[in-house]
């Protein structure tokens, strides 16, 4: 599934409609250049999931824990991840392996522990189409989330 949006709210608000679909144990891989948009996503996703606090990229903690919305939102950034133990040693597979949701910024740096199934989204600029555009490349969506957003007339 590819989706185009034009404005940080357009990619927040597809974010939401995927957080109002999400699962638990559903765990998303998050990919794109710094300044793609990766946060805006993730409030996004926030939002749909019922979450009402500020939520901000956890890169010097690697994970933000986020309860009080529908399931529990793991927000994982790996970005300064130096070693694979690094994850072990903040029980990482509670999160992936749990009753909540995982959104994981920079999961190649971790690609060894990922789940078997992930949902990935990949975040693209083109300046060509102007300075907000963005490509969300979204695979590994299940059938009835993929019919969901369909039937949720996703054109934003």
């Amino acid at each position: 599934m590819i989706i185009e949006t034009h404005s940080a709210s357009e990619t927040a608000a597809f974010g939401q409609k995927l957080g109002t679909l999400a699962l638990p144990g559903q765990v998303y891989t998050l990919s794109g250049d710094l300044g793609t948009g990766k946060t805006v996503f993730t409030q996004g996703m926030a939002k749909g999931l019922g979450i009402t606090e500020p939520v901000s990229s956890p890169t010097f903690t690697i994970v933000q824990v986020y309860e009080g919305g529908r399931l529990p939102f793991f927000h994982f950034d790996v970005y300064r991840i130096e070693d694979i133990d690094e994850m072990e040693e903040i029980g990482y597979d509670d999160y992936f392996f749990g009753s909540g949701v995982s959104i994981i910024e920079w999961a190649d740096m971790i690609k060894e522990l990922l789940p078997k199934h992930v949902i990935s989204v990949t975040i693209e600029k083109d300046l060509r189409h102007g300075f907000d555009y963005r490509r969300i490349t979204v695979t590994g969506l299940p059938a009835d989330v993929s019919q969901g957003l369909e039937e949720r007339d996703i054109n934003l």
